[in-house]
């Protein structure tokens, strides 16, 4: 199962704010759509989501059902995502960013996470995954940023 890393845990935070340093505009994606730019935006994104930035749409009981069930199977097996996981369109990519104010951005988050985190000022409930603490917040947000690195080789 391994040890289950987290934005909360200063060390990992570190690692992550590493690896996008090591990101370039030129790097590949090994699977997916997005480029490196449209990346760091998503996971921008993704981070806003847990501040209330972003409200996502309510769905329907089953496949929220699905969240529950996979949120808790992430935690307690410590599995990955998959690669070409659908996503909601309010966190969907597609338009051209630029690279730079991307990472900046990103790199402003994970610091404004690292702050709500602290205050314990995450949301409480995710569209997706059901009721939230502020550790399911910083191992899910770990595994989101982790997986997109791994998609762009860093």
């Amino acid at each position: 199962m391994g040890v289950k890393k987290s934005l909360n845990h200063p060390k990992d935070l570190q690692e992550i704010k590493a690896r996008i340093h090591r990101l370039s505009e030129e790097s590949v994606p090994r699977w997916g759509k997005m480029n490196a730019a449209q990346m760091l935006r998503h996971c921008d994104r993704i981070l806003e989501v847990g501040f209330g930035k972003i409200v996502l749409p309510k769905i329907n009981i089953i496949i929220k059902s699905v969240g529950i069930i996979t949120k808790i199977e992430m935690r307690t097996f410590n599995n990955g995502i998959p690669p070409n996981m659908p996503t909601f369109k309010e966190v969907n990519i597609k338009e051209n960013c630029n690279f730079e104010k991307s990472r900046e951005e990103l790199l402003a988050s994970l610091d404004e996470f690292t702050e709500r985190s602290a205050k314990n000022n995450l949301l409480a409930e995710h569209a997706l995954f059901g009721k939230m603490t502020k550790e399911d917040w910083g191992f899910m947000e770990y595994k989101h940023l982790n997986h997109h690195l791994t998609q762009f080789g860093v």
